[in-house]
């Protein structure tokens, strides 16, 4: 404590008072009346007032309540002089906010006491702010750091979804509709399509174990395992000695993504993942499953019922083998392909929506088609939800047969 200051109208007690402080190394500035001490506390900001109770015009409460509105940077320990000892004056005195009480005439033993128990309390003040201070810089760096990964995380999320350019293809006797809505900014869902040759296309759907940054990182590196603008990268091709591609079996496809996985890659994460290849002009669709919920087929008539084998999630058990089935397709056929976000998605009584859930929404929205399709379901979806965003990231491919295709 280095700044005090004495008011009171009796200038021989201002005397008395500020020779017992300056005697003890203390910076002394006076005042006879609460009026003028305000303007000094304006220019000089003092550690501590010794203020009368009783003086003319502004009494010592008034002048207390005054000095507590002005806006400061510190705390000012405020000790009142009074001859009053009741227990209400004491109260009266600390609603205006003074810190402590001295009887007149003032005793220089106690006087020093009081100060010494106001600096302490003073200097805690000035450590504490100080620290808040610090505390207040380092979320204001944290912010900054913040605001500039939240920016990254939305080009991540920018580019992620680039790597679903095509939302809808139209195949011809096919099409085919991509839905991909991460949960956070970046997710581990990912579909998509690729060419084989003229009559024939591949179709997958990934989740990748966990969410964030470094599922989404994972789910970039398969996309270009089962690239559709590099055919020579993709694993589920095999390239033909005239130049042309042919399929592999998905099951085969499948399997060397999990030693590859394994093998070649350092990570905790897996992934479910549903790889077919359709034959568009028989309208076959061959499957493998390992780990994806199961996919649901949605005949003409509107009956929809579940196919597939189940399997291994991918990267989990070295050597896991995985199986292979097929479905046949009859013009105005489709196939409904997700990952568990849809059949997980729970209410807020925390009900799943489930295969039930899925088959029911396939069945009501059987008159729509392609993307309109898509964002029907996704409705549906968020009011089963009751709410826009999804605890898990959303991932669905739709394929469909026209009604006027002609199959071998």
């Amino acid at each position: 404590m280095q700044t005090v200051l004495i008011v009171d109208d009796s200038r021989l007690q201002r005397r008395i008072v500020s020779a017992l402080l300056s005697k003890w190394g203390l910076d002394v500035y006076e005042a006879a009346s609460g009026a003028e001490a305000l303007d000094i506390c304006k220019r000089v900001d003092p550690d501590l007032i010794v203020s009368d109770w009783m003086m003319p015009e502004m009494n010592g409460l008034t002048f207390c309540q005054k000095f507590r509105d002005l806006p400061r940077d510190s705390y000012g320990y405020f000790i009142l002089l009074t001859s009053k000892g009741e227990k209400d004056d004491i109260a009266l005195g600390l609603d205006a906010g003074a810190d402590d009480f001295l009887t007149k005439p003032v005793n220089a033993a106690e006087l020093r006491a009081r100060i010494l128990a106001g600096d302490r309390i003073v200097g805690m003040q000035k450590e504490l702010s100080e620290k808040n201070r610090l505390v207040q810089s380092t979320l204001c760096e944290l912010q900054k750091l913040y605001d500039s990964l939240d920016s990254d995380l939305l080009e991540a999320k920018k580019l992620q979804q680039s790597l679903v350019s095509e939302r809808y293809r139209d195949f011809g006797n096919a099409r085919v509709s991509l839905l991909l809505q991460s949960s956070g900014h970046v997710g581990g869902d990912l579909v998509g399509v690729f060419p084989i040759d003229e009559n024939q296309v591949g179709l997958y759907s990934i989740d990748v174990s966990g969410h964030g940054i470094s599922s989404a990182l994972m789910t970039a590196r398969l996309a270009g395992y089962l690239s559709a603008t590099s055919l020579d990268q993709n694993v589920a091709l095999v390239l033909n000695k005239n130049g042309t591609y042919s399929a592999r079996p998905p099951a085969e496809t499948v399997a060397d993504l999990n030693r590859m996985f394994l093998n070649e890659i350092e990570t905790e994460h897996y992934f479910t993942l549903l790889l077919a290849h359709v034959d568009l002009g028989r309208g076959i669709v061959t499957m493998s499953q390992a780990g994806h919920p199961y996919p649901s087929v949605q005949r003409v008539n509107g009956r929809v019922e579940l196919v597939g084998t189940g399997g291994l999630p991918v990267g989990l058990i070295d050597g896991a083998t995985y199986e292979e089935f097929e479905v046949k397709l009859e013009p105005g056929d489709r196939l409904f392909i997700h990952s568990d976000g849809v059949d997980e998605c729970a209410s807020p009584d925390g009900t799943l929506l489930g295969h039930g859930g899925v088959k029911k929404g396939l069945i009501s929205l059987k008159d729509m088609h392609g993307m309109a399709f898509i964002e029907a379901f996704i409705w549906n979806l968020s009011n089963h939800a009751k709410k826009d965003e999804f605890e898990d990231d959303v991932s669905a491919v739709l394929l469909e047969f026209t009604e006027t295709a002609i199959l071998a």
